[in-house]
């Protein structure tokens, strides 16, 4: 069987970077690469490394004791659990979508498909706050369904199911996203041998298909993980600041910070920080494993 496509797409960077630094035209001097290398470094360490810095300095400013007792208070265990259980049941469904849309896109020609690869990037270009408030305007007291909900006793706006729509909606296109150009890249050609030699859809899919993309589909599940835990916007509109029922992680940091409790405000922002540190971790253990695929690959 051929190269993934994934340890395809590695290869070429590769080889395009080798190619790039081997031609005199586009190789540059010292200098300048030194000069690009300090401004990045620059705004890394200005943008990103301080305000982390900031973050656990500022949390632990009054003591371990107080930031313990921050981290178990029963709103912020509250806020963890919400923000834990959205994640889980939103990344498993933007999974399913993504795999099925790439599926789609990547694999057959059919009317509308223009259309569905725009939609996927709506999240991208609309506003969480502006999708928040859809979902509103939909299921909220006052909206499309709201009677209905009402006279059933269903509650979506200023409950977790609201919490879950609006972070699907925001985070549905990162699986889709990775796994479409990885599809498209991979081609059609081992899947149409398989089912020649009389693999059923499924069985092509298990056996051909998922082993090539496994490391773009875990990669997408990671962003859309990251993003799913930090989501602020979107929740916040639909969300009703229930402290201790619909608060996730990043809502119950910003009560803390109004209500001037500044060490508790910044050990929840801590906690999330380490769940974004422990997902930057796992991101790089899934790029190292591709990276050991590709050796692999151009030793075999």
């Amino acid at each position: 069987m051929a190269a993934s496509a994934s340890t395809g797409a590695l290869r070429a960077q590769r080889d395009s970077a080798t190619r790039f630094e081997a031609n005199a035209a586009t190789r540059e001097s010292a200098w300048v690469k030194w000069s690009v290398l300090g401004v990045s470094l620059t705004f890394f360490v200005v943008f990103l490394l301080l305000p982390l810095v900031a973050v656990f300095f500022e949390a632990l400013r009054k003591g371990m004791q107080a930031y313990l007792a921050a981290l178990s208070d029963s709103d912020a265990l509250a806020a963890l659990r919400l923000t834990l259980l959205t994640a889980f049941i939103a990344v498993p469904l933007n999974l399913v979508f993504g795999v099925a849309a790439a599926w789609a896109i990547a694999k057959f020609d059919f009317p509308g498909k223009h259309i569905l690869i725009t939609l996927i990037d709506l999240p991208f270009s609309v506003s969480p706050v502006i999708a928040g408030l859809i979902y509103v305007l939909v299921f909220g007291a006052q909206g499309w369904f709201g009677s209905w909900l009402a006279g059933h006793d269903l509650k979506i706006i200023f409950a977790v199911p609201g919490i879950v729509l609006a972070t699907v909606f925001v985070t549905f296109p990162f699986v889709a996203r990775e796994l479409i150009p990885l599809m498209q890249a991979q081609g059609k050609e081992e899947e149409e041998a398989a089912i020649v030699l009389g693999a059923s859809g499924f069985k092509t899919f298990w056996r051909v298909t998922l082993p090539n993309i496994k490391w773009g589909l875990l990669y997408g599940v990671i962003l859309c993980n990251a993003r799913a835990m930090g989501e602020f916007g979107a929740v916040s509109v639909v969300s009703g600041h229930i402290r201790g029922e619909t608060n996730t992680l990043p809502l119950h940091v910003e009560i803390l910070y109004n209500e001037y409790s500044f060490a508790a405000a910044f050990a929840v922002a801590s906690l999330l920080a380490l769940l974004a540190l422990f997902t930057l971790a796992i991101k790089s253990y899934v790029e190292s494993k591709a990276r050991t695929v590709l050796v692999d690959a151009d030793h075999s």
